[in-house]
């Protein structure tokens, strides 16, 4: 694991995963252990649930004590917020609420906001990216964009003055998608690595009218290799830099964020 001082942390876009038992998680391993065993490897995760139901307090109060002091947490935010664009007062409160105890412990590193591809850059969305921001004012909130009609300066010029951090992407280079913009706009760099199952990623009826195998895809060190350099500019203007694993199936996101781990450190990069 890396010291909670280095500048470069990396993790996976979630954790409790019945799939990784056996490739990552011992075998026979109980979902209750997850966390603790994930924490020895990583000390650093994205909470996925909140995107499906944001849950009592008390559930993310059980997860901040299974994990070390150093060990930190980045939330997603409801798909009512993103997905939808709701502005309910009581959702963002029951939200807010929700994360409170990881910041009373000092392991709540922000929020990301993941918006679909239908999400498309327009008057309506700054907008609602602006309302997000004053509805969540402390700490920071990162951006991720799907379309590529984001992919433009004056989108990176928004964010900043917005104190809005840009989610760098790895994913698919297909027609419409967001290309992998190396770009920093609040004091921490973001990174997720969704795959590049370009076959699947439309195909079925997942998230976003794709497929929900669209992130069973395993990085090859070559893939990987190819981020070395752009992750150590990315730290170089970056107070810290957060590269995350998306591409959960069978355990895929560990051992590629493993692996990712060791080619920065075989650079002497900080991870």
């Amino acid at each position: 694991m890396s010291d909670p001082g280095e500048r470069i942390r990396i993790g996976t876009s979630g954790f409790s995963f019945p799939d990784w038992v056996g490739p990552f998680y011992p075998p026979g391993m109980k979902s209750p252990d997850f966390l603790a065993f994930y924490a020895q490897h990583f000390d650093v995760v994205e909470v996925n649930s909140t995107y499906y139901r944001v849950p009592h307090p008390r559930v993310l109060e059980q997860m901040e004590r299974k994990t070390p002091a150093a060990f930190r947490f980045v939330v997603k935010l409801n798909q009512a917020m993103t997905h939808e664009r709701s502005l309910d007062p009581a959702l963002f409160r029951d939200f807010l609420g929700a994360v409170e105890p990881l910041k009373r412990a000092g392991k709540y590193d922000g929020l990301l906001a993941q918006f679909p591809w239908a999400f498309r850059r327009n008057a309506s969305s700054l907008e609602h990216l602006r309302a997000l921001r004053e509805r969540l004012p402390d700490g920071p909130l990162f951006v991720e964009f799907r379309h590529d009609s984001w992919a433009r300066p004056e989108v990176m010029a928004f964010l900043r003055e917005h104190r809005l951090g840009h989610c760098v992407v790895d994913e698919p280079a297909l027609p419409g998608l967001m290309p992998a913009v190396a770009e920093v706009t609040i004091e921490d760099a973001y990174v997720r690595f969704h795959g590049r199952n370009a076959a699947n990623w439309w195909a079925g009826s997942g998230a976003d009218g794709g497929s929900k195998d669209r992130y069973d895809y395993n990085y090859s060190p070559a893939e990987l290799g190819e981020w070395v350099k752009k992750v150590g500019e990315l730290a170089d203007r970056a107070r810290r830099t957060y590269l995350f694993f998306n591409n959960c199936h069978a355990g895929q996101a560990a051992r590629n964020a493993a692996l990712m781990r060791e080619l920065l450190r075989q650079q002497k990069l900080p991870a």
